[in-house]
């Protein structure tokens, strides 16, 4: 058997979400032995290998982890438990997040893109909703 090129060992990954930006700083300043925040769980415990010459995709809905895994691979992520490994050199094509300032909100981001395209704030508005929808990112569209 060709030896693996990627291997997962029990990987998890979280983020911390807060409820408000001065959470975290509270967080800090207690150093953090007081949590003010909820942390959202992106992986749990994945575990797989792919051995040399093998093809590989993954497959699942939005916000089920997969770019997450890939970010891994890529070695952009590190996981919060477990192990990842990959022999050789892996280049990240494409982020699907280009263009999206991590400090906004989705719904900033929004409205900042659709602007630079040229659409009004009258024409954003009335097509906000339908765009909420496609991103199919729920609760997390008001998230920094």
């Amino acid at each position: 058997m060709l030896s693996p090129v990627i291997q997962f060992r029990g990987v998890s990954k979280s983020y911390p979400i807060y409820p408000k930006p001065s959470a975290r700083l509270k967080e800090l300043a207690f150093l953090n032995r007081k949590s003010f925040h909820r942390d959202f769980v992106a992986l749990r415990d994945v575990t797989f290998e792919v051995p040399r010459g093998e093809t590989f995709c993954i497959v699942g809905e939005n916000g089920s982890g997969k770019s997450t895994l890939l970010q891994m691979v890529a070695g952009i992520l590190h996981p919060s438990q477990g192990e990842v490994k990959v022999r050789g050199r892996v280049a990240a094509l494409l982020e699907l997040g280009a263009g999206f300032n991590p400090e906004f909100t989705g719904r900033d981001n929004v409205y900042v893109n659709a602007a630079i395209l040229g659409l009004s704030r009258r024409e954003i508005d009335a097509k906000f909703h339908q765009i909420e929808e496609f991103a199919e990112i729920g609760d997390f569209m008001d998230q920094r």
